[in-house]
């Protein structure tokens, strides 16, 4: 047996304290950077032959605060401020694609608590895997010859990544902390947002850069279509405020007024869940996901969402229609949910209420009266406010008398099989969420959606609810990030950063 190697790792480098959080970021992007290269150039060196005597790691830069008093500057703040006197910490990765995040979180410490922050070299080691910025295939970049080199395994070498480190426990409050360790500084540690940048590529085909701040999720294909023409129509013409459109495969395509153009190539499958994204500076744009059907996917997608902790997702899409009184093409507006999807039971059990968040709720109305041209009293021509049911059964309407029952008590007026999932998930990871689905057919009542109807329905109403979600998104770009964030989603003790 081998006696196993000891480490070698690049130069330490100092922590320092900056008091200014430009400074402060520039720092963690200093330290990623220079980590990063050493592995990968190490990987290298290993993929061509050259095994290295020791071990090879390097670690995530840290963010650091300490406070010594409970005292904060502004008490309105949802986020910003850490819970209590002590040590507060975390890694951190891709502090270029976070730039703008982690400046103005590091910025609300500072003047918060009115002490400098601590950046320096974390204990988190970087799995060789996530020193690059796409997935690798790892045994297609090692020599297919037998090398006498290669005398030692990959992971006798390097760091790989660690599932049993990447969990969600600060965000569900589950985290047990050893004695003298510092309190988590946000809800997802280094590692943790790596695996989630890699699933994201996977499933969607597009890479996280171009994701933006504001989300909208649909379980049907027009959806993506309608959107993509939109797009397309606003950049051939030169308006609005976005820089580009990019669609699966990274095919990224310019503003008129910015020069125009394509670039890139569609992949040859298209993803599981193909993302599409009006792009805007500071992210500050739309990104359209079709999940397609079931919670499964709609829990999948918003785990890995989550790490880039966006400012609002919503879910836009079709339902079925409870009530007898109910039109096909009717809107429904989620004021509450219930959760009979089972996904996410363990992480956050069904007697947790998820409540309606006011400021989605108001600007989802608000796009209903502007695009519909109905308001006040004759809005209920076309928009329902009530419960929505989400389900695992995408058969629950044969499924016999019980399930009826239970829909019925619980006064549900819609049923679907995502919004409950990506609402709960909103709630857990501090996500504003809100709900507005189209009746696309009432299977209780008789009306079952057969191919003529569907084709007539979508024509109808696809392009309105679409118009529709865009509207709300728009509505709450213009409101504060400190009022969107509310303190709604904050629990007793939370972390600093948003």
């Amino acid at each position: 047996m081998r006696p196993p190697l000891t480490v070698q790792s690049p130069q330490p480098l100092p922590t320092e304290t900056f008091t200014d959080a430009a400074a402060a970021v520039a720092r963690l992007e200093e330290i990623y950077e220079r980590n990063t290269a050493y592995l990968r150039g190490h990987f290298e060196a290993y993929a061509n032959g050259v095994v290295p005597a020791m071990r090879i790691r390097a670690t995530y830069p840290f963010v650091r605060l300490t406070t010594a008093s409970h005292a904060r500057l502004d008490s309105r703040l949802a986020y910003g401020f850490v819970a209590g006197p002590g040590v507060h910490e975390t890694s951190v990765t891709r502090p270029d694609l976070f730039r703008s995040y982690l400046t103005e979180q590091i910025r609300l410490l500072i003047e918060n608590h009115g002490v400098p922050v601590e950046i320096g070299e974390s204990a988190e080691p970087i799995p060789v895997h996530f020193a690059y910025r796409r997935d690798i295939n790892i045994e297609t970049a090692l020599p297919h010859h037998e090398s006498p080199l290669v005398t030692r395994s990959l992971r006798d070498v390097f760091d790989a990544p660690d599932l049993s480190t990447m969990d969600d426990a600060i965000a569900d409050g589950t985290l047990e902390l050893k004695p003298g360790m510092p309190e988590p500084l946000s809800l997802f540690r280094a590692a943790r947002v790596d695996y989630s940048l890699r699933r994201l590529y996977h499933y969607t085909g597009t890479d996280p850069d171009h994701f933006q701040n504001f989300v909208i999720f649909t379980n049907y294909q027009f959806y993506v279509d309608a959107f993509a023409d939109w797009c397309r129509q606003q950049l051939v013409a030169g308006q609005g405020a976005a820089e580009a459109f990019v669609e699966p495969g990274n095919v990224i395509t310019r503003n008129a007024r910015l020069g125009g153009g394509t670039t890139g190539s569609a992949p040859a499958r298209t993803p599981q869940m193909p993302a599409l994204h009006l792009v805007e500076p500071g992210h500050q744009g739309i990104t359209l996901i079709n999940i397609g059907t079931g919670p499964s996917n709609a829990r999948n997608v918003t785990d890995h969402i989550a790490v880039l902790r966006p400012h609002a997702w919503l879910m836009v899409g079709h339902c079925a229609g409870l009530r007898n009184t109910q039109r096909l093409g009717d809107y429904v507006l989620a004021h509450g949910y219930v959760r009979e999807d089972h996904v996410l039971d363990q992480e956050l059990p069904p007697w947790v209420p998820i409540p309606a968040l006011a400021e989605v709720q108001v600007a989802l109305e608000e796009a209903v009266e502007t695009v519909t041209g109905y308001s006040g009293f004759e809005l209920k021509r076309v928009m329902r406010t009530g419960t929505v049911a989400s389900v695992d059964n995408r058969n629950w309407e044969i499924s016999g008398p019980a399930v009826i029952r239970r829909l019925s008590q619980s006064r549900a007026i819609a049923l679907d099989m995502e919004s409950a999932t990506i609402a709960a998930n909103g709630y857990r990871f501090r996500v504003p969420y809100g709900t507005l689905l189209c009746v696309s057919d009432k299977p209780l009542h008789g009306e079952i959606k057969l191919a003529g109807m569907a084709s007539d329905f979508y024509r109808q109403r696809v392009g309105q609810h679409l118009q529709i979600g865009l509207k709300a998104l728009e509505l709450l770009k213009h409101q504060e990030s400190e009022r969107l964030h509310s303190r709604k989603l904050r629990s007793f003790a939370e972390v600093a950063f948003q």
